[in-house]
């Protein structure tokens, strides 16, 4: 996969996380792929490994914040990383409105995302 063809895939992921598309999003991972969501006990927040817990994780995402959307503020790619900064906005199933900038950092392997590490900026009232 060359830098363009990189670039497009994850702006497409982006594209598919707006559209609450799991099939195309899970389709530009790998078997063995690692997602860590921002949050969780651990420094690296909470691991999920294989596309199964992956779907699982987005799709709890989808469900807790149903009208949840993706806006891409820019993509980079070097060799087999890249990076998306985009801003999140939705209201989550309890009501509450937020809006989050963020970031992922992929790992790519053979054109498939093998690694996904999600980064959220929380917004306070203080």
């Amino acid at each position: 996969m060359d830098h363009d063809q990189a670039v497009d895939m994850l702006e497409a992921i982006t594209a598919a996380f707006d559209a609450h598309d799991l099939d195309t999003i899970l389709g530009r991972f790998a078997d063995d792929a690692v997602f860590e969501g921002p949050r969780g006990t651990e420094p690296w927040g909470t691991r999920f490994v294989g596309k199964e817990q992956i779907r699982e994780a987005f799709a709890a995402r989808f469900s807790g914040i149903p009208d949840v959307r993706y806006r891409d503020e820019g993509t980079f790619v070097d060799g087999d990383r890249g990076a998306s900064e985009w801003t999140l906005s939705g209201t989550t199933s309890s009501g509450e409105r937020i809006e989050v900038r963020g970031c992922d950092l992929w790992t790519i392997r053979a054109g498939k995302i093998v690694k996904k590490d999600s980064y959220w900026k929380i917004r306070t009232s203080e």
